[in-house]
């Protein structure tokens, strides 16, 4: 419910997006509008063969393909994918795949200027915004600027039916937090509200029923929905305690992203509880739950995902480190940042308790 009172700010980012079944038959004509004559393929070693089936789909516009994206974007593998991308003649990238993929063709972007067509297959939501973070010497940073944007995303339900079940919910709990987060974020405003309330409710009802059945195109093209609607809360918004404490654990630790935001996203929740009242009755009304927190929990316990830092490999002194490093840089949360508070925090995720709102 929108508050007639708010006075507020809404800036929205632009990107077009391109959404159903079978919208990779547009790739060649969406290339072709962004005015480049030669792009590189982007994908992670796992998704070559999908990177090289749109090679062919391409045609002349493809320059050739680079399948090496890592988790994190090294800085080391942006400079060899620039080789490449320079070698080839390229003047554009195509990248397909999730949040590691979509980060190099943005590091790609953020270097020689060039236009980015994004094809999706996870519900990370990167390819919504214009955030990049990149890992060098062991330390994630992250800058927002628009020259990472993607101008153009094609959203394709087809390549999220092979998206593994577990895979789905964790990539999908990435999804939500960008728009629990977005509802208490400094910039916060009732037309993000309204987007993140839509994203969360269609993700949450979507996820179980992936479990239960990984091929329902419905449940798919939900979660899928759902997805790129928290992506512009991620992309127009803001963040707050949780998507710091994920950079810190994964730029600090080498933790797998998704399944960090899955294990983070419950405490954080649980932490900034008392002080956002009004978002938290909005999560919990889209979510059908009094207990938002420990419901997220239970959607990934119950998918079979792993519930514990330890289990992710962080060892036990780091949950010490990860405190530090999160408290060393102010940034915004709705509820202080207190030294006890957000050790106990990560020592509770680091066991894989349950919290509770």
């Amino acid at each position: 419910m929108r508050n007639s009172s708010e006075n507020f700010t809404y800036s929205g980012l632009a990107a077009r997006g391109i959404f159903g079944f079978g919208t990779i038959g547009q790739l060649e004509d969406e290339v072709a509008a962004l005015g480049v004559t030669k792009v590189l393929v982007l994908s992670t070693p796992d998704q070559h063969d999908q990177a090289e089936a749109l090679s062919v789909q391409l045609g002349a516009l493809s320059g050739g393909l680079y399948s090496k994206a890592a988790m994190h974007t090294p800085v080391e593998v942006t400079q060899d994918a620039l080789h490449v991308y320079s070698s080839a003649g390229a003047d554009g990238v195509v990248a397909i795949g999730g949040g590691s993929t979509i980060g190099l063709g943005k590091a790609i972007a953020l270097r020689t200027a060039c236009p980015q067509l994004v094809v999706p297959t996870t519900y990370a939501g990167s390819e919504m915004t214009s955030i990049l973070g990149q890992t060098e010497h062991g330390e994630k940073t992250t800058l927002k600027t628009l020259d990472v944007l993607p101008e153009t995303v094609i959203y394709d339900v087809d390549f999220t039916l092979s998206l593994p079940p577990l895979m789905s919910v964790t990539s999908g709990i990435n999804a939500i937090a960008h728009a629990v987060e977005a509802m208490y974020a400094e910039n916060a405003n009732s037309v993000l509200s309204l987007m993140a309330a839509e994203g969360i409710g269609a993700l949450t009802k979507a996820l179980p029923l992936i479990i239960a059945n990984p091929h329902d195109r419905q449940a798919r093209y939900d979660a899928l929905y759902g997805a790129w609607l928290c992506a512009i809360c991620l992309g127009s918004g803001g963040v707050a305690l949780h998507h710091k404490l994920c950079h810190v654990l994964g730029g600090s630790f080498d933790l797998p992203h998704a399944q960090t935001h899955t294990i983070i996203l419950p405490h954080a929740l649980a932490y900034n509880a008392p002080a956002i009242g009004e978002a938290l009755a909005r999560i919990n009304a889209a979510m059908a739950t009094q207990d938002a927190a420990g419901a997220l929990y239970d959607i990934a316990k119950n998918a079979g995902a792993t519930m514990a830092l330890k289990d992710l490999g962080m060892p036990e002194a780091g949950i010490e480190k990860a405190a530090q490093i999160a408290l060393k840089n102010p940034y915004y949360n709705p509820r202080p940042l207190e030294e006890t508070s957000i050790r106990t925090l990560i020592e509770a995720a680091w066991h894989g308790s349950r919290p509770t709102c």
